[in-house]
């Protein structure tokens, strides 16, 4: 199955990516902090190293792979709009790609940004939203202001951990460009 004409998915593909929904499900159900209506977790890191890493199909099946099974896990009940928000986490840096695959340190680390600050914009604020106020039936206006702290804590950390994270030496190491070192 191809993501790209040059990139297939192999077994180290497969591997690499059921890690990622693991510890997106660890940081997301585990380490957390649960607000209600929000939470505060690093799990949609894991969602958009994989799209990076692997293309945003596989940025999407983690995504939903971590959303379905971590509902199971906590005994929630699937909200489709908050699926595809987690789905989205892996899809839409993949489109910032020109913008940080180029041009001096900064401006990869601002390009890559970009990508994640549009993400949490849709996700979080956008389907994100959507799904608590009209699957879950929160009140828009009671939720929203502390919705837009979140969305502004958390996109500042994602942005930082997945600068770090991809603009190291690991990324080599998952798309095989460099042998990893025992």
């Amino acid at each position: 199955m191809n993501v790209k004409s040059n990139e297939k998915w192999n077994l180290k593909t497969i591997v690499f990516l059921g890690v990622l929904v693991a510890m997106h499900l660890v940081l997301t159900r585990i380490f957390v902090i649960e607000l209600g209506f929000g939470r505060i977790s690093l799990g949609s890191v894991c969602t958009i190293l994989a799209g990076l890493w692997f293309g945003p199909a596989a940025g999407a099946l983690v995504g939903f792979s971590a959303d379905v099974l971590g509902c199971l896990m906590k005994g929630y009940a699937l909200n489709p709009l908050i699926t595809i928000a987690a789905m989205l986490w892996g899809m839409i840096p993949v489109l910032f790609r020109p913008l940080f695959s180029k041009g001096s340190k900064t401006k990869k680390h601002l390009g890559l940004s970009a990508g994640i600050t549009v993400s949490a914009m849709f996700c979080t604020l956008g389907f994100g939203t959507a799904g608590l106020v009209l699957i879950n039936g929160y009140n828009f206006y009671a939720i929203m202001p502390a919705r837009l702290i979140q969305f502004c804590v958390m996109t500042v950390i994602y942005c930082l951990i997945t600068n770090l994270l991809y603009f190291s030496p690991l990324t080599s190491v998952v798309k095989g460009v460099r042998k990893s070192v025992v």
